[in-house]
């Protein structure tokens, strides 16, 4: 067989900047999947969309695009759709034989790490990757037979590789509708063992224990929404010295119950523009992970994708952590297969069930024994998940690098299985407008 070569990404793509097609579907680019068609409605990681998409560049299937900003971090990919993104994104041309072993091969491990030692910035959320860089970088070639033999064993590894993935992410799905049943039927129907060994109707309102009251979240606290400092990728904002930190949608999906840490830090600057809270704090996702509540362990601050609820009695807010985490309030507020709608005037006027302090107490240390439970055995199937997909990284880095021979593999008959997508995947970034939410 011939030997492979090594030749500029430049001879291999071609800038294309065309634009003025706002009739195409919107297209985005994440580091998980590559290009996905994007979601239009507000669990898409809180990036505003445009009324007028004609400056957006056009992009034809089989073409190569790139955020530059995350490059760094893989959200690049050649895409299976027509459709238009971002005026920041890369769109390319491809001359190469096999678009397929190019996706592969430039979405792998070492490209992403090329990528990351060229793409510079002020920090690192903001690392840009400039074009004349890009096409300096050196890409391994190998001839049309081999690219398409690696496609042909690289289709059928990281499909079995999916299977395997798929299937603990729909245990993690199964046990996390376990616990929200279990939470929604203790923070309705209480502790009482009979009630226990019931079906659980989840109508809380008339079918409650006598001694508990309904309140409105407006009545129990202060509802407000966050805010942020515009733009924010202005530096004066950020300093690893301050006091507050600065909440990202990711921060809040990576959570359990408690929010312990961020990867950024606001300056007084930042922070006083911003919205603050102090640790033992409440606030609610209304954008990406609609409706995840979180408890504050740090202090910090949150921008337009958060509600927080402030000056709650601090008696009371691990079990309104509770019901939120149920999601008994958002009953009604969304059809089946779409998206919340929230916002801080919804919040306010969610109605919740309010039980007798001793009983309260009683449900929240009832209720953290038994999710922690579940949690555990979540976060060992999620163990297990990182490493299947580390397994997958290395492979595909490795075969497409050359550094595994599979030219004289016979791929056997398979069924092609594509990765669902989890939830910290899915709200990585679209625009790069993450730090806006």
């Amino acid at each position: 067989m011939k030997k492979w070569e090594t030749v500029p990404l430049r001879k291999l793509i071609t800038p294309n900047n065309k634009r003025n097609r706002p009739d195409l579907p919107l297209l985005s680019v994440v580091r998980d999947k590559g290009i996905i068609k994007r979601k239009l409605d507000k669990s898409d990681n809180h990036n505003i969309i445009p009324e007028d998409l004609s400056n957006y560049k056009v992009v034809s299937e089989g073409q190569f695009v790139m955020n530059k900003m995350k490059a760094w971090q893989g959200s690049c990919g050649v895409s299976p759709y027509d459709g238009i993104v971002s005026p920041a994104y890369y769109v390319f041309d491809l001359n190469i034989d096999n678009p397929r072993f190019f996706n592969y091969s430039i979405r792998s491990r070492a490209f992403i790490a090329e990528f990351n030692r060229m793409s510079k910035g002020i920090r690192v959320d903001q690392w840009d990757l400039e074009l004349e860089k890009l096409k300096y970088i050196r890409f391994p070639f190998p001839p049309r037979e081999e690219q398409d033999q690696i496609v042909r064993y690289l289709d059928w590894k990281v499909s079995g590789i999916n299977r395997l993935i798929n299937a603990k992410r729909r245990q993690i799905a199964l046990l996390q509708e376990q616990k929200t049943v279990l939470i929604n039927k203790i923070v309705t129907k209480g502790l009482n063992p009979d009630v226990l060994m019931k079906d659980s109707g989840i109508e809380w309102i008339g079918n409650m224990p006598d001694e508990w009251g309904i309140k409105r979240i407006k009545a129990i606290a202060n509802v407000k929404r966050g805010a942020s400092p515009r733009p924010i990728e202005n530096p004066d904002y950020f300093d690893i010295n301050g006091e507050y930190a600065w909440v990202r949608i990711s921060d809040v999906t990576n959570s359990n119950k408690y929010l312990e840490k961020t990867i950024q830090i606001l300056s007084e600057l930042g922070s006083n523009l911003s919205v603050k809270l102090e640790i033992g704090e409440l606030f609610i996702s209304i954008c990406a992970s609609v409706g995840k509540p979180c408890i504050t362990k740090i202090k910090c601050c949150i921008h337009d994708g958060f509600v927080a609820l402030k000056n709650i009695d601090k008696n009371l807010i691990d079990f309104i952590y509770l019901i939120f985490s149920g999601g008994l309030p958002y009953r009604g507020l969304g059809n089946v297969g779409t998206q919340l709608n929230l916002n801080s005037d919804i919040i306010k006027n969610i109605s919740i069930p309010i039980p007798p302090l001793y009983e309260q107490k009683l449900i929240v240390e009832y209720l953290d024994e038994q999710c922690a439970n579940i949690d555990k055995i979540i976060t060992k199937l999620n163990e297990e998940i990182s490493l299947f997909a580390e397994y997958r990284t290395r492979l595909i880095s490795d075969v497409v690098t050359g550094k595994l021979d599979v030219r004289n593999f016979d791929t056997p008959e398979y069924e092609a299985i594509e990765a669902t997508v989890g939830d910290e995947e899915d709200t990585e970034e679209t625009d790069n407008m993450e730090d806006f939410g």
